[in-house]
């Protein structure tokens, strides 16, 4: 089974569709959908709580925002899938590309699967982050000595055991190349396959700042010089 983790903060006007296709999605697994929402002050929580009917989705809160690192990993403690990932409730991502992350794990080629987004065309959010997200991922790739392509990328799916025994700190989006980073770091060959992004502008709600890549090479930095037990 997969565990389908989705942290979740202000996205009152989407948050309702990214549950409905996560749900309707056709995959090669039977899953299950956790969802935390993060201390929303937008009204979200009581979306939710209007959201049901469907014994593979889960609920859960945080009193308070808390980040999407801890989100996360409210989530996976809740898991009961063999394998876990996370999806984000902005609609970036195609649910239906998770079927495409979950063969590679279930042949056993490989125990971490990430999803590489395209960034070509109307999907790119603007120069400056297409730029930004490349020199991250560069960065790590120089620290770690190792070749991926899409570090940010929210379609990272690895088997739940494994998930959890990276024992990640991270609390907000740096989260995302902690897990990388703590994956190369075990010596886990990490599969990657192409997969949809539309990206959202800020106006939008668009999240992700300049400071958040600052503190992303922070956790790239940490990471390359601390044990990853």
């Amino acid at each position: 089974m997969l565990s389908v983790l989705m942290p979740v903060y202000n996205e009152r006007e989407r948050v309702g569709e990214a549950i409905a296709q996560v749900l309707a999605t056709k995959l090669p697994a039977p899953f299950e959908l956790i969802v935390v929402d993060d201390g929303s002050t937008d009204g979200t929580g009581a979306m939710l709580q209007a959201v049901g009917g469907d014994e593979r989705l889960r609920l859960y809160s945080h009193g308070q925002n808390r980040g999407k690192g801890v989100a996360v990993r409210t989530a996976l403690a809740q898991a009961r899938g063999e394998f876990a990932t996370v999806f984000d409730a902005d609609l970036e991502y195609e649910p239906s590309d998770l079927a495409l992350l979950l063969p590679p794990l279930q042949d056993g080629r490989a125990n971490a699967c990430f999803g590489v987004r395209a960034f070509d065309g109307y999907t790119s959010h603007s120069f400056i982050y297409v730029l930004g997200n490349r020199a991250v991922t560069l960065a790590c790739n120089v620290l770690f000595n190792v070749y991926l392509h899409d570090i940010m990328t929210c379609h990272k799916m690895m088997r739940t055991e494994l998930f959890r025994s990276l024992n990640l700190r991270s609390t907000g989006f740096a989260i995302e190349p902690e897990i990388a980073a703590r994956l190369v770091q075990r010596g886990e060959r990490i599969f990657e396959v192409p997969v949809q992004y539309r990206a959202r502008t800020t106006a939008e709600g668009k999240k992700l700042t300049a400071i958040d890549g600052f503190r992303v090479l922070g956790t790239l930095l940490h990471c390359r010089f601390s044990d990853a037990r």
